[in-house]
């Protein structure tokens, strides 16, 4: 009954909060003074008072009950994510521990923000909940959708030493109020900071005689070889041919080509104030790096259809696979994932042996350096709604799993099945089947404290980084690691408190940001200019520029007339 209550008072106030919303995004002062939301922090804490007193040397005395977000990420010939040998391992692990029973909910990957959306205001949103998104934890927050996780991180330290030791104050604090002292959720930690990359096809460059490319200008000629000589490459499939593959996500696709166009020397504060998404938007020099792709997208160098396929289509992935793909930027290690399904294992399938994908670093910035703008070590947010009953035993879940015996089995499970040990110790991982299969790399759904490699020791992880990747030679995994690695620029932590003008909006001018970049790259060229600016107006008007002005205000209250943190 309770849980019922309070999704009609979230799905109340969530409709008085949208109707507040002045043009720019931001609520009135009115309403952002009283939501109307439930005070449930002291019944809350009275709960957590009597958990406390039914747990004894680390276990409760009667079986507690938790449910847990899990993605799904719709992968064929997967296993089930609710159910599979790291489900289980996970499940049998925090009954024999604690004596808490964990049932996992599986939400779609790709409209993750809106099935968190929808389970959090019809309050059946499970109790250990994971998003990328801030502003939507922000926004059910301040309607008292969401545990303040601040009391309980204090009150049951002793009881989460794991977390602790692997989050460190850094990452568990990193989104605590400056004013309130209240913390919605706590971040998870990139184990590295590997982002986005570029590769090209090894076998094509080796056919034309060419060098790989160290600049954008040889980037460029690159491709117009690789169109001028698609039947050489391709034969009767010349037609197909797509020099340079982007998808409808162009921020993040061709991040390192954009952000070479960035100051790598800029401030700190114009970084945050333009920083509301990682996609980098409105930073200073983004539109001459879509300027590049437009021409290149007129000259027949890309994708021709890249802005009609969305979230989770798999068309691009086929092409890639089919040997249709010349170069394209994406994640770190992305042609090595799946193992029998990778992109590389399906090019030696389809076109031969010699066929792969290997790692470049093309896109010098004014310097002439590679700057690649990281994030801090922050990744996934995982928070509590206010329907969760168990704090404590959702607290010690998140504790288990940041264990670091726990961590190294759900990234490499069982001897044998998943990964084989090397003379030298070092983990090599192998193809899975069937209840074994890993959704995610490295299992990443299931150590959502944790993103990247992180085995009981850095000795360890280290050797066997490189063998992480089934079918794939070591030294292309350790190529595309240094490159990831090179003239990095790593995000700081700027705690202003929330920024009122990003709650709600987050997804509406996600979309509009990929319809700007979608827009300006299929452009005229003569048209460029007239579209970029037209599509950054819409942006900057659907909210965008009411986030700039409240983060510059925010940024002058707590750093003055200083441009740089410390």
């Amino acid at each position: 009954m309770k849980k019922k209550i309070l999704s009609v008072l979230l799905a109340l106030t969530m409709v008085a909060s949208l109707a507040a919303c002045d043009n720019g995004g931001k609520a009135s002062e009115e309403s952002s003074s009283s939501s109307g939301a439930p005070s449930i922090d002291a019944s809350k804490m009275e709960e957590a008072e009597k958990a406390g007193a039914d747990f004894e040397n680390g276990k409760f005395k009667e079986t507690k009950k938790i449910v847990v977000e899990i993605y799904d990420r719709g992968n064929d010939g997967g296993s089930d994510p609710e159910n599979n040998l790291y489900t289980d391992y996970i499940k049998k692990g925090m009954l024999e521990d604690h004596n808490v029973e964990v049932t996992f909910k599986k939400v779609p990957r790709w409209t993750e923000v809106d099935e968190i959306n929808n389970l959090l205001a019809a309050g059946t949103a499970p109790d250990v909940c994971v998003t990328y998104s801030y502003p939507t934890i922000q926004t059910y927050a301040n309607m008292g959708g969401v545990i303040d996780l601040a009391p309980y991180i204090e009150q049951y330290k002793s009881e989460i030493p794991n977390l602790w030791n692997w989050l460190g104050e850094t990452n568990i604090y990193w989104d605590r109020d400056p004013k309130t002292g209240t913390l919605w959720c706590v971040e998870a930690k990139l184990a590295v900071s590997n982002r986005v990359i570029t590769f090209v096809r090894q076998d094509w460059l080796d056919k034309l005689g060419l060098k790989a490319p160290t600049t954008k200008a040889e980037f460029e000629s690159m491709l117009v070889a690789f169109k001028d000589n698609a039947s050489t490459l391709l034969g009767s499939d010349a037609s197909k041919i797509v020099p340079y593959s982007v998808s409808y996500d162009v921020g993040w696709r061709a991040a390192t080509l954009i952000e070479s166009f960035l100051d790598p020397a800029m401030s700190d504060k114009e970084y945050y104030v333009n920083g509301f998404d990682d996609r980098k938007l409105t930073q200073n020099g983004t539109k001459e790096g879509v300027r590049l792709l437009n021409k290149w997208y007129n000259m027949g160098l890309m994708w021709n259809d890249f802005a009609q396929y969305g979230s989770g289509d798999t068309t691009e992935d086929d092409m890639m696979k089919a040997g249709f793909v010349g170069a394209f930027t994406h994640n770190w290690d992305y042609p090595y994932r799946n193992g029998d399904d990778s992109i590389n294992a399906n090019l030696q399938r389809n076109v031969g042996p010699n066929a792969k994908f290997v790692a470049i670093d093309p896109f010098e910035d004014k310097n002439g350096t590679h700057t690649k703008f990281v994030s801090g070590p922050i990744d996934r947010k995982v928070f509590f709604p206010a329907t969760n009953d168990e704090p404590l035993a959702s607290l010690l879940y998140l504790d288990w799993i940041s264990a670091p015996e726990h961590i190294q089995y759900l990234q490499i499970g069982d001897e044998g099945v998943t990964h084989d040990v090397t003379a030298d110790g070092a983990i090599q991982v192998k193809a899975a089947t069937g209840n074994a299969i890993m959704n995610s790399g490295m299992n990443i759904d299931y150590t959502i404290t944790v993103n990247g490699l992180k085995l009981t020791s850095d000795e360890l992880t280290n050797k066997s980084r490189a063998l992480n990747y089934p079918g794939i030679p070591a030294e292309d995994v350790v190529n595309s690691h240094k490159i990831a690695n090179t003239d990095l620029r790593v995000g700081k932590n700027v705690n202003v408190g929330a920024i009122e003008a990003e709650e709600g909006i987050g997804d509406t001018l996600s979309q509009k940001r990929d319809i700007a970049y979608d827009k300006a790259v299929v452009a005229s060229t003569a048209d460029f200019d007239k579209v970029w600016d037209e599509e950054i107006k819409n942006y900057l008007s659907a909210g965008g520029q009411a986030i700039i002005d409240e983060r510059t205000e925010k940024w002058e209250e707590f750093f003055g007339s200083s441009d740089m943190l410390k």
